[in-house]
């Protein structure tokens, strides 16, 4: 009985067993992984890693080359779509980059901001005690001066800080330390690395790239409906555009005219007059690394070409086009493809297809022969019927759908030739040929945060490499009728410590000696 009352007894203490709740401590465990440098750096990796397919795939939304998605899938009908599927023809707009850079963002300021804070205090502290035993730091030396105590560490104080160091002198010792600038570069370095990412973070959100291609006295104006490709990124604000015109006054180019660099391009200039909001009308030259700055968007002269000038009539007799139209090059030596359409022409549209040659052969050939304006010729295909343009569906203004279009003339034609069409159908006339330039057009508010975050993210990395932080120590201790003084470094750096400064403070302190004991340690 004793014993059972015992055993109920021990089991009446025994712990009532608990669960354990999993909460805040997981919560704290993950932020602090995620906000590790490690997990930073791998990070960055990561998003490295994402971005190499958007360098050798083609991508949507690229202003600079509009077409080259669809002709991918024309190319690759299998391959294509799967691709699409993963996202890789939108890599810096899809889920997964994103999620690596939003998750890059949120590491690099949990790690960055409290080291900041850290590398802040430690330029601001003073330099720490000297340790119980010196002669265990680095370059310890041990000495005898026949001075006073405080003549020694008055003089070594003196010493210290004419070599730059910060000095502090405390009873029976000299605390030193110098190389304080390379944690500021520390500091500089990982607030840039931040201000990098908000700066292109910035940029992708709020920017947007366009694309127009202006003839010889066409104007631009800075709204959504006159850009010939226009990509905006997810915040972007199409009725917040910078207003303003920018008229095409002309363009220079010039190009090799012998030699084994025949027909290469030697400038092309575009003379332009731009209207601003408030009324100021300017003049500028666009070059090819030259952009225009209006208010930050910027016009990026890309491309040029030709637009050969026509004059359309119908089969009333009534001009229904007139003006220059701009043929695309498709080689080096400017041959250019590129359509007219005529939907108001009556008793039936007319479509014409064509191929301009700046400098055409003497014989029949379809290829120009050098990019200048020397002999030009434009080769038309002319069409009547319906050219679709009344069903809704977006229409290409450099090709026709042929779909209810009937060939029925083809010509060769000079400046000054006309092409008369069968049945009195209408009239095509070649004017001459004027110029066209090719605009990028493009707003990135974080283009200069993300310049100015490099720049000062080399110079704080190039100072903290560089630049060597340590500790020196001065000990005097009375020993008689002489000083016993201690001298000791210690590197902060993977580096070695400089023995020139315990060298240089030693020979001086020696000079207070009238004789010279030396004692080693």
């Amino acid at each position: 009985m004793v014993d059972e009352a015992l055993k109920e007894r021990d089991q009446s203490k025994s712990p009532t067993p608990t669960r354990t709740v999993y909460g805040w401590g997981w919560g704290r465990w993950a932020w602090r992984t995620l906000t590790s440098m490690r997990t930073a750096v791998i990070l960055l990796a990561l998003l490295a890693l994402a971005a190499i397919p958007g360098s050798f795939l083609p991508q949507r939304n690229v202003a600079t080359d509009p077409a080259a998605v669809p002709l991918f899938y024309r190319d690759h009908p299998t391959m294509a779509p799967w691709l699409d599927r993963l996202f890789l023809f939108d890599v810096y707009a899809s889920p997964w980059f994103a999620a690596v850079y939003l998750l890059l963002l949120v590491s690099m300021t949990g790690c960055v901001l409290p080291r900041c804070a850290k590398l802040w205090q430690e330029c601001r502290a003073e330099p720490t005690r000297a340790p119980t035993r010196l002669s265990r730091m680095d370059g310890h030396r041990e000495l005898s001066v026949q001075s006073d105590r405080g003549s020694v560490l008055r003089r070594a104080t003196e010493i210290l800080s004419r070599r730059g160091y910060r000095v502090v002198q405390a009873p029976g010792e000299v605390r030193a330390e110098k190389g304080y600038v390379r944690e500021v570069g520390n500091l500089m370095f990982h607030l840039s690395l931040l201000l990098l990412l908000v700066g292109m973070a910035s940029g992708k959100l709020l920017g947007f790239e366009g694309r127009a291609a202006l003839a010889d006295g066409d104007t631009f104006t800075n709204v959504e409906s006159s850009y010939d490709e226009f990509s905006r990124s997810a915040l972007t604000r199409v009725d917040e555009l910078t207003p303003f015109s920018v008229t095409l006054d002309g363009l220079d180019a010039e190009f090799a005219l012998s030699g084994a660099r025949a027909g290469e391009p030697r400038k092309f200039d575009a003379t332009v007059t731009y209207l601003q909001a408030d009324g100021t009308e300017k003049s500028a030259s666009i070059k090819p690394n030259q952009p225009l700055d209006i208010e930050g968007t910027k016009l990026f002269l890309t491309g040029h070409g030709y637009a050969p000038r026509v004059t359309v009539r119908d089969g009333t007799g009534e001009v229904v086009f007139a003006g220059p139209v701009i043929f695309l090059p498709i080689e080096n030596n400017f041959t250019s493809d590129g359509v007219v359409k005529a939907p108001n022409a009556q008793p039936t549209q007319l479509g014409f297809e064509g191929l301009f040659l700046p400098t055409a052969p003497t014989n029949e050939g379809d290829r120009s022969q050098f990019p200048g304006l020397i002999a030009p010729r434009l080769d038309l295909t002319a069409y009547t019927g319906d050219l679709g343009m009344d069903r809704g569906a977006p229409q290409s203004v450099y090709a026709i759908k042929l779909d209810g279009m009937e060939e029925v003339a083809q010509k060769q034609m000079r400046v000054g030739d006309s092409l008369e069409l069968p049945d009195g159908a209408g009239s095509i006339t070649f004017d001459g040929v004027s110029r066209f330039a090719n605009f990028q057009i493009a707003y990135d508010p974080g283009k200069e945060i993300s310049l100015v975050a490099a720049i000062f993210l080399m110079i704080g990395l190039t100072t903290s490499l560089l630049i060597r932080r340590r500790r020196v120590w001065v000990r005097a201790t009375d020993s008689g009728p002489t000083v016993t003084v201690e001298i000791a470094g210690q590197s902060l750096t993977r580096r070695d410590l400089p023995p020139a400064d315990l060298v240089r403070l030693e020979r001086e302190l020696l000079s207070l000696n009238e004789s010279l004991e030396r004692t080693p340690s």
